[in-house]
C-alpha cells in the first residue's frame, strides 16, 4: 500500500492514495489552515470508521441478513499533552433493515472490533480503548 502527500502552501495538504483517489487535508485556522478540508486526525478516525463499517455490511451479508443501511458514528478523545493521541475511541453502529437478527448483528460487530478491522486492531494495541456498541432499526 503506498500514499502520496503534496503540500499545496500555508497548512493545505492533497493526500492521494495508491489507488489514485485525493483528498484534501488542512489545518485549523489558529495554525494557517483555511478549514478547506479534514484534519489528518480526523482522516485517522474516519478510516476507523470505514474499515469497521465495512467489515459490519459484509458479515451481515455474507449472513444473509435483510440489512439496507448501516451507519458508524464514531466519538474519540485525545492526550492533553503533544503528541494528542487517540486515548478513547467509542463506535456507535446504526444497523436498518427489515428482520434482521440481533445476535447477527453483535456477531458482526463483535468479530468487526476483535477479527477483522486492522486500523481497529492496531489502534487498540497502541493503547486506544475502543468500545463499540449498535442499534437496530426495524423498517416497516
Amino acid at each position: 500500500m503506498k500514499a502520496r502527500i503534496q503540500w499545496a502552501g500555508e497548512a493545505l495538504f492533497v493526500a492521494e492514495s495508491g489507488s489514485g483517489h485525493a483528498v484534501v487535508l488542512d489545518g485549523p485556522p489558529e495554525h494557517g489552515g483555511r478549514n478547506l478540508g479534514a484534519r489528518p486526525m480526523e482522516m485517522v478516525l474516519m478510516g476507523l470508521g470505514g474499515c469497521s463499517n465495512f467489515d459490519v455490511v459484509n458479515i451481515l451479508k455474507k449472513a444473509r441478513q435483510p440489512i439496507e443501511s448501516c451507519e458508524a458514528f464514531l466519538e474519540a478523545e485525545r492526550a492533553e499533552e503533544e503528541p494528542k493521541v487517540f486515548t478513547r475511541i467509542h463506535l456507535h453502529f446504526v444497523v436498518k433493515g427489515r428482520g434482521l437478527k440481533e445476535a447477527q448483528v453483535k456477531r458482526a460487530v463483535d468479530l468487526s472490533a476483535e477479527k477483522y478491522c486492522s486500523a481497529s486492531i492496531m489502534l487498540g494495541r497502541a493503547g486506544v480503548e475502543i468500545t463499540h456498541d449498535y442499534e437496530i432499526v426495524e423498517l416497516g
